[in-house]
């Protein structure tokens, strides 16, 4: 039997190698003459670079250095170079929530982003490739930009909420995008203002109050007049409204991350050969099948005719293949009998859902 295990990380917890590889552990203790190929895969959140590092041959992570962490603090960057002269850059690992000291909604800010993209481009990157997700601000990439050279008659790397006092934008010193383009990874469709914007769906996530809403939704309409590019595209509301200042500063281009990153670490080809495919998340909930990367599989497979199996950390609702028909499912926190322990050794339970996503091939 021909498998592929192709998870996403389990946030909080663990990357998705860690977890694919916990899966086949499981698996090969009931099915050991069995074929598996393992691909980590990620969305443009949290762990895009660990996916692509061990499912791309010949991506190369680079070391750019300490740079400016969302709260001013100094963080690692890094980025990675593919065998086609591609960078692919992770805006959370440098500008991600966990890096606060303490939420600030207001003066979080995507400078280091910035920074790192600068190095890859002063390394000969011929094209860009930036996931987006998990950021602690809400700047519209203002702060990123400004490390790449735009230039305002007030600061642009104090965060999102001093957006609204800037008189002029300079672009004259801004670094030119690479000659192969920018692409941006997304996993929303979300706008950037308004009541489904940037600010009002995912600023109370950063710790913003309604006041603060209001007030970084306003920023960002004033910085988005300045930019001059459409507010209302969708998924220019993603990372913070940084999509949008990509676009409008870069044109780049936005597109959605799990089927990009699907695409980039062959699971297309992987699952056309294959009889099973397991995939997995932290949490399969309503929001997995909008854009999502467990949705973006089942989808995939669907179109092959390939069985899928979802091991989740908790499952909220049953996965239902693109049939609409219940797909094979286990959630650690059923096996491990709480979320909290679940959570304690997560490589014993998932090594158990492994186990019991073989067993059930065998009925």
């Amino acid at each position: 039997m021909k498998v592929v295990i192709a998870p996403d990380s389990f946030k909080g917890s663990l990357g998705a190698l860690e977890v694919a590889r916990a899966i086949a552990v499981g698996w090969e203790s009931v099915r050991p003459g069995d074929s598996l190929t393992l691909i980590p895969q990620a969305d443009g959140g949290e762990g895009t670079l660990d996916a692509v590092e061990a499912s791309v041959p010949g991506a190369v992570r680079r070391d750019a250095g300490p740079v400016t962490g969302p709260d001013g603090r100094s963080t690692p960057g890094a980025w990675l170079t593919l065998p086609d002269g591609t960078a692919v850059v992770e805006l959370a690992q440098m500008c991600g929530i966990p890096l606060m000291g303490r939420l600030d909604p207001l003066g979080a800010s995507t400078v280091g982003l910035g920074e790192v993209i600068r190095s890859a481009l002063a390394s000969g990157a011929s094209r860009l490739v930036i996931g987006l997700g998990g950021s602690a601000s809400t700047d519209g990439a203002a702060g990123a930009l400004a490390a790449l050279g735009l230039r305002a008659d007030t600061s642009l790397t104090a965060g999102g909420g001093s957006l609204g006092s800037i008189g002029l934008l300079d672009r004259s010193p801004l670094i030119s995008p690479p000659r192969g383009g920018v692409t941006l990874l997304t996993d929303v469709s979300a706008p950037l203002l308004g009541p489904t914007g940037a600010a009002a769906v995912f600023g109370p996530q950063k710790g913003a109050s309604s006041t603060e809403v209001a007030l970084l939704d306003s920023a960002l309409a004033h910085f988005a007049s300045l930019l001059g590019a459409d507010p209302g595209l969708p998924g220019t509301g993603a990372a913070g409204g940084a999509a949008y200042g990509f676009s409008a500063a870069w044109g780049a281009r936005i597109e959605p991350g799990a089927d990009y990153l699907c695409a980039l670490t062959g699971v297309p080809l992987a699952i056309a050969g294959a009889d099973l495919l397991i995939t997995g998340e932290g949490r399969f909930d309503a929001t997995s099948g909008t854009g999502k990367l467990v949705g973006t599989l089942i989808g995939l497979a669907g179109g092959h005719k390939i069985p899928v199996a979802v091991i989740a950390g908790q499952l909220a609702l049953p996965p239902l293949g693109s049939d609409g028909r219940p797909l094979w499912a286990s959630a650690l926190a059923d096996l491990a009998g709480s979320a909290g322990d679940a959570m304690a050794d997560p490589c014993r339970w998932l090594n158990a859902a492994g186990a019991a996503a073989a067993a059930a091939q065998e009925c």
